[in-house]
C-alpha cells in the first residue's frame, strides 16, 4: 500500500489528478492492473488514499515545525503554522493542487475518510486562538455577533472545536485560515504573476505578520 501510495503520488505530479491511472500505477509496481485491486478498488479509492497521505503529511509538517516553538509565544505559533504550510506547499504542489486546488471532475472525497485529516492545520491553529485567549494574550469584545444567524453558526463551530473563544475571535480565526491558504495558494498558482516579487517570501512574512495582527496578537 505504501508503494501504491507513493507510485500514486508520482504520477499524480507528472500526470495531474484527472489523468490518475490505476493501470500505470500497477505497471510502475511491475503488477499486472488486475493485481492491484486487490489493493484498491478504483481510480477514487487512490484519489482517497492519496488525499489522506497529503493530509497527514502536511499536519505531520505543521505539528513538527509547532514543537520547535514556546508554547507561550502565541504569534510565533501562528507564524510557524504558516511557514510550515507554505514549505511544504512549495515541495509537494502536486499533492497541495489535489487537496486544496480545483475539484477533480466526477470524484468527492469520502467525509469520514478524509476530514479528520483535513481539518489538522485548522485544528493546531484553533489551539493557538484558544491557548491566546485563555491566557490573555488576547482582548476582544465577547459580544455575539450580528446577524444572529452568524453568531449561532460561530456557536456551532465552538462546541465542535471545544473551544471558549468569543465570536469575534473564531471569525477572526477564520479570515487567518482563509489568507494562510489564499497566500499560498496565489503563490503556488502564479496568480501574482512571474516578475512581481523578486522573492515571494517577502511579501508571504508580510502577509502573515498582518494575520497575526488581524487575530489580535500583533
Amino acid at each position: 500500500m505504501r508503494d501504491i501510495v507513493r507510485i500514486g503520488r508520482v504520477h499524480l505530479a507528472t500526470d495531474g489528478a484527472a489523468a490518475l491511472s490505476l493501470r500505470a500505477v500497477a505497471r510502475d509496481l511491475g503488477l499486472v492492473s488486475s493485481a492491484v485491486y486487490r489493493y484498491v478498488a478504483s481510480r477514487d479509492e487512490l484519489l482517497t488514499l492519496l488525499v489522506a497521505d497529503g493530509y497527514d503529511e502536511l499536519g505531520d509538517a505543521v505539528d513538527a515545525a509547532l514543537a520547535k516553538v514556546d508554547s507561550s509565544d502565541h504569534a510565533e505559533r501562528v507564524m510557524a503554522i504558516g511557514r510550515a504550510l507554505r514549505a511544504w506547499a512549495l515541495a509537494e504542489p502536486a499533492t497541495y493542487a489535489l487537496l486544496f486546488g480545483s475539484p477533480v471532475p466526477g470524484y468527492d472525497a469520502p467525509a469520514e475518510r478524509t476530514t479528520g485529516p483535513g481539518t489538522r492545520v485548522i485544528g493546531g491553529l484553533v489551539e493557538v486562538l484558544e491557548d491566546a485567549w485563555l491566557s490573555g494574550a488576547i482582548a476582544l469584545d465577547e459580544a455575539p455577533l450580528a446577524p444572529r444567524r452568524l453568531s449561532r453558526d460561530l456557536a456551532r463551530v465552538r462546541r465542535e472545536r471545544g473551544m471558549r473563544a468569543p465570536d469575534a475571535l473564531i471569525a477572526r480565526g477564520m479570515l487567518a485560515w482563509a489568507g494562510l491558504f489564499g497566500c499560498v495558494s496565489f503563490e503556488l498558482f502564479g496568480q501574482y504573476g512571474a516578475d512581481t516579487f523578486a522573492e515571494p517570501a517577502d511579501i508571504f512574512e508580510h502577509h502573515l505578520r498582518v494575520l497575526v495582527a488581524v487575530v489580535g496578537l500583533g
